[in-house]
Order: C-alpha cells, then structure tokens, then sequence
C-alpha cells in the first residue's frame, strides 16, 4: 500500500489540490437561484442514498407492524366477537324479561280493577297434535282451578280450561274448532256463538240476516254460557257478509294476537256491563235566519199573533202554514167563515180554484174582518149639554 502511495504520490496531491479547489469554488461560487454549488451538489448527492434509506427504513416498520406486532389480532378479534355474541343474548334476555315484567304489571293492575276473581299462571309447554290448539299453564285443582274455568288476558278471551291437573292444567284455546262461547257486539248488540276455525281466528253463528254487524265492531262475552263472565272483550269483526241461513261474521281474538305467555284463569266470575260505544259528538254550526224583506208574505200564524214586542216577521212559514193560508183564502173567497156556519148553509169547496183577484180580495176582507172596531178619538166626542133648569113656579 505504501509503495502504490509512494508511486502515484504526486498525482494523489494533485488530485486532492485539484478537489479542494473544487469545493472551494463550489462554496463561493452560486447560481441563479443564490444557492451555494456545494450545497446543490451536496443534496444531489445525497438525495438518492436517503431515498433509498427512508423506503428500507418504511418497509421495516410495516413489517414489524403488520407481522409481528400484530401477531395476536386474529385471537383478539375471536375473543371481541365472542364477548358480542355474549352481550347481544344478555339485551335479548333482558328485553325479553322487561316483556314479561310488563304484562306481568298489566296482569295485576287487570286483576285488581276487576270485579271477578282470578289467578295469575304462566304458559309452559304446548299440547301435542297438529292443530296445536291446547296448552299447559302452571296452574292446577291445587290453586282451585277447575275444568270449565274461562282463560283469558287483559287483551280478550283466550280460551277455558280442557282437563285440571294437581299443579298444571290444559287450555282450550279459542281458536279450536271446538271451543264455544256466547258473545255480544257492543254497538248493535246482536248476540251469538263465538266458536273457532282453526287457522288462528274465529267465526260467530247464530246471527240472523236481518240483524246489522259492522266491520270493525266489538264483541263482549254475553255471560249466557256460564264460563266467562259477562262484558269480557272477545275480538274485533273482521268480515260479515250475509249467508244460507245465517251471516258469515269473522273474528279476529284480541287475546291470542302475538301469542300467549301469561294469562289469567277465572275462579269465580263476576257480571259487568258492556262498555258504551264512545262516538266523537261535534257541534253543528246552525246560521241566523236571513233578513225579512218588504215582499215576504208572512205565515197566518205571524199575522194572528198578537204583537208582543218582538220580531215576528223571522219566523219561517212551514208548508202547514201555506196550507192552512190557502184553505183560508178558499173559505173568504166562498164567504165562507169557519166554526159559524148555521145549519143548512153549504160547505166550503176546498177544490175551489183561486183566480189572483179572488185572493187579493179574500185577503182583504180577511184583514177587514179580524181588524176589531176602535173606539172613536176623544177629540170627536163632543160633551152632553146639562138638563135645563126647572121654572120656579112660586
């Protein structure tokens, strides 16, 4: 090495003046921009080195991050999804029990304000078959509960009681083809036979074509069937149409709608009224008369009342008063006057037919003969003269 430096000695100093007087220059020297040489050959030079540099450097770290700082985000993830599944069935639980709290709260605050006694019982199981019309409630003969008890919730009947077991019970419900309860609509009060279809509604029978059901009309528990007691609400009419012999009335229950979960069981029935059907009265604007005009004809009535003070020119003649008006116009124009007549005179022709001079004139012998006679003025009447004195025949 020495010898290679010993050899080209005096072209390494040269080439070493040659450079430092390159970066001298290069410092003193600047372009157009007032940027030093050294510092344009400076960045130049070094710009690719960095470029390369930052791009191993940025590439380093994403794989740091994407591969081995997050080698335990998929464990992470399973455990985040586990613990949402987690939380959605616990809202779900808690929802489904604030349900229960809720009808729960309606079950009591139902049984309170009625007059009939009842017990509280929860649905368990569902009867076996293919309509699925039956279901089994918590409640037996050891809570009183008997066969023949009506079943029903805050919302309407729900069925009765099929067969009454030490600590369950099994329910009719309404919809069963079976089942049967007399019932009566609220608004027309026609009565009937409630019975069910099978297929999630019920039908009324029994009801005369002559007798009016509404779409949409309520019907009551009638108490006739000695299960349920009277004014307990069955459901809403869906559909009457008029059939061979009876009308065709559908029914939807309002006490099976959304399923059965609580219900409550009558023990001992008590009668109440139906409710009155609530009908919105509004108030019906009625305008005053209009103006009497000086060619308004008034009615007999009008012109035979005396005057009292007050308008009777605003009272409207009625077709009893033209009537009566015109048979007295036939009566003067025939000199024929009402309860006066002397036995054998002849009676009055009603078929008479008025010509516009006869009824003037009746008119005005009419008011001629019920103007009554005054008095003359006192003015006109002129004083007696005093009896002339007696001669004095002394």
């Amino acid at each position: 090495m020495e010898t290679l430096l010993n050899r080209y000695r005096n072209i390494t100093v040269l080439l070493l003046v040659i450079f430092a007087q390159l970066i001298l220059l290069a410092y003193q020297v600047k372009n157009d921009s007032d940027v030093r040489l050294i510092r344009v050959w400076a960045v130049t030079a070094v710009t690719p080195l960095a470029r390369t540099i930052e791009g191993a450097r940025g590439g380093t770290e994403g794989f740091l991050q994407n591969y081995v700082f997050l080698r335990d985000t998929h464990a992470e993830n399973e455990r985040m999804r586990t613990e949402l599944g987690r939380l959605k069935l616990e809202n779900q639980f808690l929802k489904t029990e604030l349900a229960t709290a809720d009808r729960a709260k309606a079950l009591q605050v139902f049984e309170q304000h009625s007059l009939s006694k009842m017990i509280a019982a929860r649905v368990t199981a569902t009867a076996a078959g293919a309509s699925a019309t039956a279901v089994f409630v918590d409640r037996g003969s050891t809570s009183g509960v008997e066969k023949g008890m009506g079943v029903l919730t805050p919302d309407g009947i729900v069925g009765k009681v099929l067969a009454a077991y030490p600590t369950a019970s099994l329910v009719l419900l309404a919809t069963d083809p079976s089942f049967a309860a007399g019932v009566v609509s609220q608004k027309n009060h026609v009565r009937g036979i409630l019975k069910g279809v099978g297929h999630g509604t019920c039908r009324v029978d029994y009801v005369q074509n002559e007798e009016k059901v509404d779409s949409g009309e309520w019907f009551y528990t009638s108490g006739d069937d000695r299960i349920f007691p009277k004014g307990m609400p069955v459901g809403q009419v869906t559909a009457a149409r008029p059939g061979n012999p009876f009308q065709e009335v559908s029914v939807d229950p309002a006490g099976l709608a959304g399923g059965v979960e609580e219900v409550l069981i009558v023990l001992q029935g008590v009668h109440q009224e139906i409710p009155d059907l609530k009908t919105a009265s509004q108030a019906v604007y009625v305008g005053p008369p209009p103006p009497a005009g000086p060619n308004d004809s008034l009615p007999a009535s009008a012109q035979d009342a005396p005057n009292t003070g007050t308008n009777s020119a605003s009272a409207l003649p009625t077709d009893a008063d033209k009537i009566r008006e015109h048979y007295k116009d036939v009566a003067n124009a025939q000199n024929h006057k009402f309860g006066d007549n002397p036995p054998g005179s002849k009676p009055v022709d009603f078929n008479f037919q008025l010509k516009p001079g006869d009824k003037s004139a009746a008119a005005a012998k009419s008011n001629t003969t019920a103007r009554p006679a005054t008095a003359p003025p006192a003015s006109a009447v002129k004083p007696a003269a005093p009896p002339a004195p007696k001669p004095d025949n002394q």
